[in-house]
């Protein structure tokens, strides 16, 4: 399919397209926004624009060409140029024959017109600290102080090669390392790290784009590659040498091109994606990078602005299986093009935070419901550890594959369950009718609740449960209500789907708050543990008091005006009424 452009005013919002493998390109800084796309699944397309805060999720195609507007020079800040001023003049008092050039991100944005506020300073001829140690004396003569002076130790098990010496200057942080090169040994993505010329440095760096210097000694952006200034106005994601020895070097450089690639909407090389794809490379990031590296790259992803553009590349180049490898054995087991539908729930969770208000949700929220989303095929399979106790895969995909906080895999696996509950919950609270509760679902703490009061006592105790997650879990469940991903359904189709899930999210969302539940998890007890002893007359705690307590909670959900006194009359006549029964 040929790739269409479209010119479409600043003042126009239109809605997103439920899609997958959908392209989108636009250039952000002229006064229209010029909108190209390439879909397997339809031939027309309409977008939204970029929000302030939330990411669009909507994903590129890699066969569409961004254009992109660079600078032709770097225009310094205030702040900036009082910061190279110090540099400069520490070099004039020492008489030092020292260039110093920015490296790497902060040029890179620069030329794109972004703010920037990571400086790496590199270093022709000596150590970071030992400039450092300059700057610092130069600053005490003119009588300003160093802040926040520090060497930090280079570790390259968590991929820091190189010592890096850093201080503060006017509230920025500054980091200073030598120009290097680097030799890698077949078995290590650690490398043997020498002073190098600045074209060497250059040439070691991950990205063309991402090679570039600034020359303070001479206010002149270097592009030592020769191509880094073309690259990045083409938006082309290459690597500065074959890609293959430079991912083979360092495998997880590939990750990088992948999110670097997703968070600029540029386009990855042809022989970079071959280069990726292939056996030795794959198997080289397999053994070569530790899980907490991956992790750590697939949370920039997740955490990014086009982190469905990311998971696409990651399948695209086959690497889905290695970045998230499964437990053995796992079950129930799901279909072999998983992959594809992890991307498409996570697709459709994106395009349907952008349809709510982007306000409802927070950045974390945000980042755990599109991991919530990726992994709902797996949200029902377990497997069976060392002890044969089943654990969740979700559980696995966190811990073992990516070496992400457990917390954050608790939280997906709650959102998880707290959504197959308000699936159940969602036609009596659309209705406003009395919950139909199946018995295996009516606990004891039930027994006394009104009917007319079980479905806010069901609700409470759900968002309870989950506390202020309870809006992801109703997200992920509106994916899932009534509907299985269909890619074989037309863009219109599908948007009608997406439109009937967000007016679904939305009125799940108004009962809730009809019922005034919507921070039920600060409510407190009526009673608490001892009062229920003294209550009951009871002389022990143990299981019985955890029962009672759950008791308590329903009746005040069902009786949101109750007492004290009225509670404490409620558990002595049902006390009797038991006691009368046994």
């Amino acid at each position: 399919m040929r790739a269409v452009a479209f010119q479409l005013p600043n003042a126009i919002k239109i809605k997103p397209f439920l899609l997958l493998y959908s392209t989108l390109a636009f250039n952000s800084i002229s006064s229209t926004k010029t909108l190209s796309y390439r879909s397997p699944w339809c031939s027309i397309k309409t977008l939204t624009p970029y929000r302030s805060k939330l990411p669009a999720c909507l994903a590129m195609d890699s066969s569409t060409v961004a254009s992109v507007q660079v600078k032709d020079k770097i225009d310094l800040t205030d702040i900036e140029n009082r910061i190279f001023d110090r540099l400069l003049n520490t070099i004039r008092r020492f008489n030092l024959q020292t260039e110093l050039r920015v490296a790497g991100g902060w040029v890179r944005d620069k030329l794109l017109g972004k703010d920037s506020y990571d400086i790496d300073i590199a270093i022709d001829n000596m150590l970071g600290r030992e400039f450092l140690e300059k700057v610092k004396e130069y600053l005490e003569s003119i009588g300003e102080e160093a802040q926040g002076v520090a060497v930090i130790a280079s570790n390259p098990e968590q991929s820091k090669h190189l010592e890096t010496a850093r201080m503060r200057l006017f509230d920025m942080w500054i980091d200073f390392v030598n120009l290097r090169c680097e030799d890698y040994s077949e078995n290590s993505r650690i490398p043997t790290m020498k002073f190098g010329t600045a074209k060497e440095d250059a040439l070691r760096r991950d990205l063309t784009i991402n090679s570039l210097f600034y020359n303070i000694n001479n206010s002149s952006v270097e592009d030592l590659t020769g191509r880094g200034i073309s690259d990045l106005k083409h938006g082309k994601i290459v690597t500065p040498l074959e890609p293959r020895t430079t991912f083979l070097d360092d495998p997880l450089r590939v990750l990088r091109a992948i999110r670097f690639g997703a968070r600029f909407g540029f386009t990855l090389d042809e022989d970079l994606k071959k280069a990726a794809a292939c056996d030795e490379v794959k198997t080289s990031l397999s053994a070569k990078i530790s899980r907490e590296r991956i992790g750590t790259e697939i949370d920039l992803m997740m955490a990014g602005n086009q982190p469905v553009k990311a998971m696409i590349s990651i399948c695209d180049l086959t690497l889905f299986d290695i970045i998230f490898s499964l437990p053995p054995n796992f079950e129930p087991a799901v279909s072999e093009e998983y992959h594809r539908l992890c991307i498409a729930y996570l697709e459709s969770a994106c395009n349907l935070v952008q349809l709510i208000d982007n306000s409802t949700f927070n950045d974390e929220q945000i980042r755990l419901s599109f991991y919530a989303a990726l992994f709902l095929p797996f949200r029902e399979s377990t497997y069976k550890d060392k002890k044969a106790k089943k654990i969740p895969v979700v559980n696995y995909i966190f811990k073992d594959s990516l070496k992400r906080k457990a917390s954050d895999a608790e939280t997906v696996i709650n959102i998880h369950k707290a959504s197959g509950k308000f699936l159940s919950l969602i036609p009596s609270l659309l209705s406003n009718e009395d919950i139909k509760l199946l018995e295996p679902d009516c606990g004891s703490e039930f027994v006394d609740v009104p009917v007319t009061s079980k479905l806010r006592v069901s609700a409470g105790f759900l968002l309870r449960e989950i506390k202020d997650f309870w809006r992801v879990s109703l997200l992920i469940s509106s994916l899932l209500h009534s509907y299985d991903i269909d890619c074989t359904l037309d863009c219109l189709n599908k948007q009608m789907l997406l439109d009937k899930k967000r007016d679904l999210y939305k009125a799940v969302e108004k009962a809730i708050v009809s019922l005034g539940l919507e921070e039920v998890w600060d409510l407190k007890p009526l009673v608490n543990g001892k009062e229920i002893m003294d209550a009951l007359e009871l002389k022990a705690g143990g299981p019985l008091i955890r029962e009672w307590q759950q008791k308590v909670m329903a009746w005040q959900l069902g009786h949101p005006s109750g007492t004290l006194e009225e509670c404490r009359e409620w558990m002595r006549q049902t006390r009797c009424k038991r006691a009368k029964m046994e």
